[in-house]
């Protein structure tokens, strides 16, 4: 297994409704890279944004069938990890790294 570098192995946050929702509770999702472990993201976050990382949750995303216009095609699955941060710490997300 090839090893990642810290920077690859955050792909991009994920802004939703539910994303957001979790924020107010010190939260943040993000899309990470398929062989990312939970090491791998705590160092690279801490690395990235100078927060300290309390808890990092990961779920595996499958991928989707979809029917389009008769055919049928994937929607890709991904990996997203929810990291939960020191109280009184937050990412702010709409500036850049």
């Amino acid at each position: 297994m090839k090893k990642i570098s810290f920077i690859d192995s955050i792909r991009s946050p994920i802004i939703t409704e539910k994303a957001t929702i979790l924020s107010e509770q010190n939260k943040t999702v993000f899309k990470v890279h398929s062989s990312a472990d939970k090491k791998n993201i705590k160092k690279s976050i801490e690395k990235l944004f100078k927060v300290n990382v309390v808890k990092i949750n990961i779920i595996n995303q499958k991928s989707k069938l979809k029917m389009r216009q008769g055919k049928k095609s994937f929607k890709s699955g991904y990996k997203k990890a929810i990291i939960t941060l020191k109280k009184g710490q937050s990412i702010d997300l709409t500036t850049g790294i």
